[in-house]
Order: C-alpha cells, then structure tokens, then sequence
C-alpha cells in the first residue's frame, strides 16, 4: 500500500511496526487536531503513527500484519443515515471501513473505534445502531461497568470519570458476544470489545479542552447543536475534569506494539 510500515534501520535492525489511524474528518483544523492529540496521548509520533485520511484518498489494501493496531477516528458520519442520505464519499468510506474491520473481527486484530467506531463495529457485529441514544456534544460522565473493571484498557479506571463526546447515533442493544465495559446516563454503552482486542468507546478517548473548542466550531453547522450556542458550550465543557479517558489510548498502544 501507499502508507508502508516499519522497515530496517541502517543495521538491519526492524523498526517496531506503526499503529495507523483511519480518520474520516474532511475538515483540515479537525483533522490535523485529531492526529495530533492520537499521537500525544498514545505517545507515539509520526512514524509509530501513520494516517489515512479517508475523506482525501481510498483506504487501499491493508495488511494487518504490517501493523501493530489499528485506531478509527470519529467524525460526522452515521451509520445509521439512509442510504440517499449519505455522500458518494461517505458509501465509499463505509464499503472500505466495513471489510476491513469484518477481517479485523474475524482475526481478532487489535483495533480500537472512537465514537464512529461505535456505529461500524457494531454494525459488523450486529449490533442495534439507532438515534435512540443521542448525547449533545460537551462533558459527561462515564461509569466503567463489572466487565469493565476486569478489561486490560479500563480495569485501573476509576469507577466514574469525566470525558467528552457528542454523537447523533449509538449502540442501542449490543450481541451477547459483545461485552459493555463502560455507561452513562444518557447512553446505555459508551464502550463494549469483541472477543479479546476489538474495542470502540463511544466517548473520544483523544479529546482534551482545546481539541473540543476546535471541533466544536468545525461542527457547528452539522446538527449536532445550534450553531449559536458554540461558545456556551466551550464555557460548559470547562466545568469538567477530562483526565483519564486518554489514558486508555496509551493502554492501547502499551499493549499491542509489537
């Protein structure tokens, strides 16, 4: 493929193999926010992350075995959409993403789906996605279920934390394969993996106070709040402290680099 994966340094020694990053943002200051904040939390740089911005190129052919893992980023997709509903690019983007991560699925591939994960693992796996469950965009609380406490990227979370997040669709019944390691109020699952290496939360894990200023005005006009409310928004999300959902995209790059 067009994005290759470690190679041998100068004496012949092999390079750890990269995570990537499938991001579908076709908004530039969002997107570029999103890997950086994916490469800060996760401690990696540009060549133990490499991206493929979904919107600009095809997905192409992926090679598992040339990565480490794989981290899908969020974005104004719905699965859920009608079909008439959705961009050429969009269908596109949806056709390639829904292969790959069924071969992931299959293989038990570490991979990890931050709120549009949500909407594509769950659809592979059969899961009930639908707008009954919408959050508005800011601050929530997060409670790490029993099956949460005993999952390697959540069991050292407290029982309740702040994050943040905003979506228009979510899971509404997950498969009896799939467990729920994490809830809110508002959202029944904010978080399930599939057998042992397959996760999505439906919180973003990479999303700090700055990057949620700058999506919020990337996004003001894509439903998701009323454009004049942006800036009372920004005001609200710093009434909450946001500091352990990042930890979990560390755990995750700890323990599937390879």
């Amino acid at each position: 493929m067009r994005h290759p994966a470690g190679s041998s340094g100068s004496r012949g020694v092999a390079r750890p193999a990269p995570f990537l990053l499938l991001s579908i943002r076709g908004e530039d200051e969002a997107a570029e926010d999103e890997y950086r904040a994916m490469m800060r939390f996760a401690g990696l740089d540009t060549t133990g992350m490499r991206r493929i911005r979904l919107t600009d190129e095809p997905l192409g052919d992926i090679d598992l075995d040339d990565w480490s893992g794989i981290i899908l980023g969020g974005g104004p997709y719905n699965v859920s959409d009608p079909v008439d509903a959705k961009s050429a690019t969009q269908q596109r983007v949806e056709s390639e993403l829904l292969e790959l991560i069924g071969r992931i699925v299959d293989r038990d591939f570490p991979f990890l789906g931050c709120c549009y994960g949500v909407g594509t693992l769950g659809t592979v796996v059969g899961a009930v996605i639908d707008r009954t469950y919408p959050e508005p965009v800011g601050g929530m609380k997060i409670t790490v279920t029993d099956a949460g406490r005993d999952d390697p990227l959540f069991t050292e979370l407290p029982d309740v934390f702040d994050a943040y997040g905003g979506h228009k669709e979510a899971a509404a019944v997950l498969p009896p394969e799939a467990l729920c390691l994490a809830t809110s109020p508002q959202c029944p699952v904010q978080a399930f993996r599939v057998r042992q290496n397959v996760y999505a939360t439906q919180f973003h894990p990479e999303l700090d106070l700055d990057g949620l200023d700058i999506r919020l005005d990337a996004y003001k006009n894509h439903g998701y709040f009323a454009p004049e409310s942006a800036e009372q928004l920004k005001l609200e999300a710093r009434q909450w402290k946001v500091r352990y959902p990042q930890t979990i995209l560390r755990r995750f790059v700890d323990r599937y680099a390879r």
